[in-house]
């Protein structure tokens, strides 16, 4: 099993920052291009708890759909997505936000993830899925910064 954790913090109100993660569009906002990163169910999609969401990107030219269930969801504190069919073998993102103060939101992303085909997942993870996975949260974060204004270092995360 393999973990990525991230966090940023950002001055924006939690509630903000809570209804741009809830809307399913806006995941596309975030990913690398490269991704070509479509979602297939019809829009409106209602994000709530047993909520069920299809994608299709692109990993090393190759194209996954990958279908997500929202098995926690809390507003505006967090919710948990869970990968149902796709590329990994298990996929469990926790996303969580914590207000600090009035004006200032702690985004965290909490990934737990295993790759199939046993060792041949551990050498793939190794050689390039791990750096894959890094440029994706690091473009994410890197767009959130664009969106919402990053924290002033005086600011505890």
């Amino acid at each position: 099993m393999h973990r990525l954790y991230r966090k940023l913090c950002v001055e924006h109100p939690i509630e903000d920052v809570f209804a741009f993660f809830s809307r399913p569009e806006n995941l596309e906002r975030i990913t690398p291009p490269e991704l070509n990163f479509q979602i297939l169910t019809p829009e409106p999609i209602e994000m709530k708890e047993g909520a069920l969401i299809d994608y299709r990107i692109r990993i090393s030219g190759l194209s996954w759909r990958w279908t997500t269930y929202i098995a926690r969801y809390e507003s505006p504190r967090c919710f948990v997505d869970v990968q149902l069919r796709g590329p990994y073998s298990f996929w469990h993102h926790t996303h969580t936000f914590t207000p600090l103060g009035r004006d200032a939101t702690l985004i965290e992303d909490d990934v737990l993830y295993e790759l199939p085909f046993g060792w041949v997942g551990v050498v793939a993870h190794r050689l390039w899925i791990h750096r894959q996975l890094q440029h994706i949260f690091d473009h994410r974060t890197a767009v959130l910064s664009q969106i919402f204004r990053p924290c002033h270092s005086s600011l505890p995360v």
